[in-house]
């Protein structure tokens, strides 16, 4: 049986790009131009827009303004600047954070899942640049698997996407010997669920499958500390530890996409009913199944609101908040289209 899950809207996210990127942040649902761009968002953009089934014209001119931001990002050695001015200037040194690895999993997304042969062909050349650096932040080199995997999903002999894997993988920690906090660090903080996604993703391209393994068992962990009431409770901005009060707020809908991505990646390994229902909490979240019941995006335009608080929501519509909930109705979308 097929369930219904809202259509992305682009809308929102073509208002606030121009032909530079897409502006960070908004009052409302205006840009803030005076705030520029970061190639945190063009990853995202450049992911959102390659893997929307049936793009239109529209949308692959996103695609195709991402591909340019990223390459402009990168330095030769292959490291990567974040943060560009509203004149088009970066304005910090390349580095490998979180920028670097969210590129490595833009580019690797758009080489596998691209309608246009020319963004594909320039992702691979692009990735390649920045494959053979590497990070010692958990969360940069989770993004960069997740790209890896992409491209190997239809490169399976790419060599700099395959080393990246086989390192990622080797340098993810031992399990956590605490059963009632089986987490790999003291507090969960930001993105989460990407930590064991790309543990599954790096399962699946290695056929290692403990690794796989511990990727399912603790994205479920996650999914169960996640979930209040029937709905899902987020790790706020401020970080949850176990002895938290819950709910906690400022919630983020970066939390949301990320559960949502992880999650539809475990339904494709995993005959599990939690992959997919997770999915649609996700959607349902922003639909207002949440801690505060109130709806975190605009349907008609697609814009997604910067934060949910216990007394409201914040209504500014930014580019992170906007492609979170494009990318979980995108999911949502998918996993509704596969027989159940």
């Amino acid at each position: 049986m097929n369930v219904s899950a809202p259509d992305p809207i682009f809308d929102h996210l073509l208002r606030m790009t121009d032909h530079r990127g897409t502006f960070e942040h908004a009052r409302l649902a205006a840009p803030r131009t005076e705030h520029g761009y970061c190639t945190d968002d063009m990853a995202r953009v450049l992911v959102v827009a390659t893997r929307q089934p049936n793009s239109d014209g529209a949308v692959n001119g996103l695609a195709r303004v991402a591909v340019q931001f990223l390459n402009d990002a990168q330095a030769f050695a292959g490291k990567c600047r974040n943060r560009m001015d509203r004149l088009g200037r970066f304005t910090d040194e390349p580095a490998a954070e979180d920028a670097w690895g969210r590129c490595l999993w833009g580019l690797g997304t758009a080489a596998a899942h691209s309608d246009v042969s020319l963004i594909r062909r320039l992702a691979v050349i692009q990735f390649e640049r920045s494959a053979a650096v590497r990070s010692p932040w958990s969360r940069a080199m989770a993004f960069a698997a997740l790209g890896a995997a992409e491209l190997l999903s239809v490169e399976p002999g790419h060599r700099g996407a395959r080393a990246l894997m086989t390192d990622y993988a080797a340098g993810v920690g031992r399990p956590s010997a605490d059963g009632a906090w089986p987490w790999p660090e003291p507090r969960l903080t930001y993105a989460n669920a990407v930590l064991p996604e790309a543990m599954i993703a790096a399962g699946v391209a290695l056929e290692d499958a403990p690794l796989q393994q511990r990727g399912l068992d603790l994205l479920s962990w996650l999914v169960d500390y996640e979930t209040a009431d029937g709905h899902l409770s987020p790790t706020p901005a401020g970080g949850r530890g176990s002895g938290d009060a819950r709910p906690g707020f400022d919630q983020q809908p970066i939390e949301i996409s990320t559960l949502a991505d992880a999650c539809a990646r475990a339904s494709g390994v995993d005959a599990g009913a939690i992959w997919p229902d997770t999915v649609r909490a996700a959607a349902a979240w922003f639909d207002g199944a949440n801690d505060a019941g109130l709806r975190m995006w605009d349907p008609q335009t697609g814009g997604g609101f910067d934060g949910l608080h216990a007394d409201g929501v914040n209504l500014n519509q930014g580019a992170e908040s906007t492609l979170a909930a494009l990318s979980t109705m995108q999911q949502a979308m998918r996993l509704a289209t596969v027989p159940q």
